[in-house]
């Protein structure tokens, strides 16, 4: 199993390059670096900075996004980590309807998908994803993906052959002169794994972002430049089960500042 999610992650990778020699692949493109300062952070040090790296695209046959966040932590030092650490997903999407040039619509679904993603990070944390995704159309939403993954951890520790549900979304509020974005995700992995090296509990991630687009009210360019909050709700954070006597549930708000390029 996972020498096939290998082998296609692989290949949306090299699905993607391809679209750089051919300009009739590419679609759109979007990039942004994002700025967080937060506190209240579980598992890891209780205040953190985030600086991440965002690229997001459509091409001929599917999707792509990634992220790289570079975490720092305020001075203090992380028992697996030290002072700072890294984390990235890299996540191609492939259309059936794109592929083959048909309309894969029913009731709110506008497309049918191959969904798949490679977790990586410093420190014991592969993770390959695969599974059916789905285009939804939601009225008043810029955009909604539901995406069902499958995963399979790298090494030993637990956490294989465990289902994970992601919706995606994004939505647009007129203000005054300018706009509110809320937009983020939700990584709801609904079993528990076990093995030798210990157990991987059921967790629920939930990230939205509510952003005010400062670029559109400063009329410097709509989309371009956000600033707001980040809210970051994690229950048993990692997999690890929440205890009296090690807090896994995680609750916090971020600030955040946003550039697109």
């Amino acid at each position: 199993m996972k020498h096939t999610c290998t082998s296609l992650i692989l290949a949306g990778s090299l699905l993607t390059a391809g679209q750089a020699m051919a300009d009739e692949l590419f679609q759109w493109q979007n990039n942004s670096l994002t700025y967080l300062y937060g506190k209240d952070f579980q598992v890891n040090p209780r205040i953190q900075q985030t600086v991440t790296f965002e690229h997001a695209d459509a091409w001929k046959y599917g999707d792509n996004f990634f992220f790289l966040d570079r975490i720092f932590y305020n001075g203090q030092d992380d028992s697996n980590s030290g002072p700072n650490t890294y984390y990235g997903e890299f996540s191609p999407r492939l259309s059936f309807g794109k592929i083959f040039d048909q309309k894969l619509e029913l009731g709110p679904i506008k497309d049918v998908l191959l969904a798949m993603t490679y977790e990586f990070g410093e420190g014991d944390n592969e993770s390959y994803l695969i599974g059916p995704g789905f285009d939804l159309a939601i009225p008043g939403f810029d955009y909604f993906q539901l995406n069902f993954y499958n995963r399979q951890t790298e090494g030993p520790r637990a956490g294989d052959n465990v289902w994970q549900i992601t919706p995606t979304w994004a939505y647009t509020l007129p203000v005054g002169s300018s706009d509110i974005l809320i937009d983020g995700f939700i990584d709801w992995v609904v079993d528990n794994d076990s093995n030798s090296k210990g157990t991987y509990h059921a967790n629920l991630h939930i990230n939205p972002q509510i952003k005010y687009d400062l670029g559109k009210a400063l009329k410097l360019g709509a989309k371009q430049l956000y600033v707001g909050v980040e809210y970051d709700y994690w229950k048993n954070k990692y997999g690890i089960e929440d205890s009296e006597g090690f807090k896994t549930n995680q609750s916090n708000t971020s600030f955040l500042l946003k550039y697109h390029f």
